[in-house]
């Protein structure tokens, strides 16, 4: 499952010119018996399979450094957004375990003290997705993957709203004109109105985002 996409486009380019490495670990390999079993039945019963704590554990031992964050992805897990994003892009590597089957026996998950991470309100089949969407949001964020910096502070959530409409040539598209403001070399009132658009596209999408974002520039001025 591994680079995947990670393998292509920026963060391909980015790998290739050694600006982050990718270490993958098979938990099977950690299994201790001819079968490589890494998961048994729940106790209590239940549907399912859990994964072995004694073989994430051996896994662990061999995968993971000390100081650097440990995440478990999984659906229970806090939110991962830009802000966790920029975070791990400033820690120095991060240890990523992927779930499977019902998910990771508990105990293996408090004696680590694992980061729980999801990346939304739904279920995968495993946490490999997951981690290559999370990978793929840090990995952007390293110094010299992007290549303009100022691309990055304009986009989606950095400000904490959504990011304003893109438009491109040709100037008319099936009766379809670029705003005028856009075209007016007015850098101002540009400015202004890609702020009122990003305001009003987060308020009408996404209100959670915009109390936030209000509560936040609330506290600012008080």
């Amino acid at each position: 499952m591994f680079p995947g996409p990670l393998g292509a486009s920026l963060a391909g380019k980015a790998a290739a010119d050694g600006l982050w490495s990718l270490e993958t670990v098979d938990i099977r390999d950690f299994a201790s018996d001819k079968h490589r079993s890494v998961d048994d039945t729940p106790f209590g019963g239940g549907a399912g399979m859990v994964m072995r704590p004694d073989v994430i554990d051996a896994a662990l031992h061999q995968a993971h450094s000390d100081g650097r964050p440990l995440i478990y992805l999984t659906p229970r897990g806090r939110l991962f957004d830009q802000s966790v994003a920029r975070s791990l892009a400033e820690a120095d590597g991060v240890t990523l375990l992927c779930g499977r089957y019902e998910g990771v026996d508990q105990r293996v998950i408090e004696a680590w003290d694992m980061d729980e991470i999801s990346i939304g309100d739904f279920v995968l089949s495993g946490g490999e997705a997951a981690a290559i969407t999370v990978l793929d949001a840090v990995v952007r964020l390293l110094p010299g993957v992007i290549g303009s910096p100022d691309s990055l502070s304009e986009e989606s959530f950095e400000q904490g709203i959504l990011e304003y409409p893109h438009y491109t040539r040709p100037e008319e598209w099936n009766g379809r004109a670029v705003p005028e403001v856009l075209r007016s070399g007015h850098h101002k009132n540009i400015e202004t109105w890609r702020q009122d658009q990003a305001e009003t596209i987060t308020r009408s999408r996404r209100p959670d985002l915009w109390d936030r974002f209000v509560a936040a520039e609330t506290n600012k001025k008080g």
